[in-house]
């Protein structure tokens, strides 16, 4: 393993914070009690639980009891999606979404669309980012669902989702409004009541929290049917013993992050910068993130050599970076696919996402591997 390495996937998932590992082993350790229980250790998980519930809540801006926890942000998209066809399915056929979302969201519509909906499908534009007039456009009367990320987890393109509600309002549609928050959440300001959002996903992996928890917001007075049936936990949406320990640690790194949030994004908006700065001098790299991205979030291609080369030379000299988004597999990117990218560009993009614990350093070693791959990859292609 190379000596020095540079993690810069944080958009796949980030390192867990101290706190919430802290409050991870609390709630394997000493607080085990399950909170359904009705006795003295039980409630003591349950406390644990309702604080983490408070922190995730604080970190959103929304009310305590308007969270509902879940597996993650698949988990949340899915239950936002297919509950909120589920309560409004009678009174309309239409579904809005765009072109770019995360692949829980665009397979779930597919899904939607073989059962009989309409779902419409917004492309964005070059830049990666949705036009407003675009939604405008697309909602009509009929319908019933409008679903948008807050934050492009390929490009870091910041897409317009107060326009969701407004365009429901302008319409007279009964459309519930949900967003995928997962990029955003402890980056953006992501008020959700202020925004005229109902539905909202969150994951803690992505903000130096565990693997394996997230949330959905649901706004008081909203309505959604379940997934799944089999006991009263989180409103009966969530069914099943509750993962205390991981939740836990999703309120701690929740808290962290919220209280930081302002600091710790100047500090990854000046690092990306910096970065910027540095692909400049190297040459043979193009920037398909906007300027006005969300500052964690850099796409990059290597003009003439494919990602998963250039992907396997970093990781070789202890670079850590994604070839588009980590779900993907190494399949083609769908985002730049739907940016109109050219056809090279888009298969040789690369992801850098930061977070509040990359350095200077980090960049450094990647930049200095970046130009040693574009010299030798490059040679290395010529000889054969």
């Amino acid at each position: 393993m190379p000596q020095k390495t540079a993690y810069l996937d944080n958009s796949a998932t980030t390192q867990v914070c101290p706190e919430a590992a802290q409050k991870a082993a609390e709630g394997m350790t000493a607080c085990y009690g399950n909170p359904s229980s009705l006795h003295a250790m039980g409630m003591r998980a349950e406390a644990m639980m309702e604080q983490a519930r408070a922190g995730v809540a604080g970190a959103l801006g929304c009310r305590a009891a308007e969270i509902i926890f879940t597996s993650g942000g698949t988990e949340s998209n899915n239950l936002a999606l297919f509950g909120a066809i589920g309560a409004l399915g009678r009174r309309g056929r239409r579904i809005v979404t765009t072109q770019i979302e995360h692949p829980s969201v665009l397979e779930a519509m597919g899904e939607l669309e073989r059962r009989g909906f309409e779902v419409v499908r917004l492309r964005p534009q070059s830049d990666g980012k949705v036009p407003e007039q675009l939604i405008y456009d697309a909602v009509n009367q009929g319908t019933i669902l409008i679903s948008m990320m807050a934050v492009n987890n390929e490009t870091g393109a910041v897409q317009p989702v107060a326009a969701m509600k407004k365009a429901a309002v302008a319409a007279g549609a009964p459309a519930l409004i949900h967003c995928d928050a997962v990029q955003a959440f402890c980056r953006l300001p992501m008020e959700p009541a202020r925004l005229g959002i109902d539905l909202v996903s969150v994951s803690a992996h992505k903000i130096h929290g565990p693997k394996g928890t997230g949330a959905l917001y649901m706004r008081s007075g909203a309505r959604i049917t379940p997934l799944l049936f089999g006991g009263g936990q989180e409103k009966g949406l969530r069914p099943g013993t509750h993962a205390v320990e991981l939740i836990a640690a999703f309120g701690a790194a929740a808290s962290v992050a919220a209280e930081g949030r302002a600091g710790f994004m100047r500090e990854i908006a000046a690092l990306r910068g910096y970065c910027l700065d540095r692909l400049v001098e190297i040459g043979g790299v193009t920037v398909n993130s906007p300027a006005d991205a969300a500052p964690h979030i850099l796409s990059i291609s290597c003009e003439g050599i494919p990602s998963e080369v250039m992907l396997n030379h970093l990781s070789a000299n202890g670079v850590y970076v994604s070839a588009g988004s980590a779900c993907s597999r190494g399949a083609r990117s769908h985002v730049l696919a739907a940016m109109a990218l050219p056809e090279a560009r888009a298969a040789s993009a690369l992801r850098i996402s930061f977070s509040r614990f990359n350095t200077k350093e980090d960049v450094d070693l990647l930049c200095a591997q970046l130009e040693a791959g574009l010299a030798t990859i490059k040679r290395a292609g010529k000889r054969h």
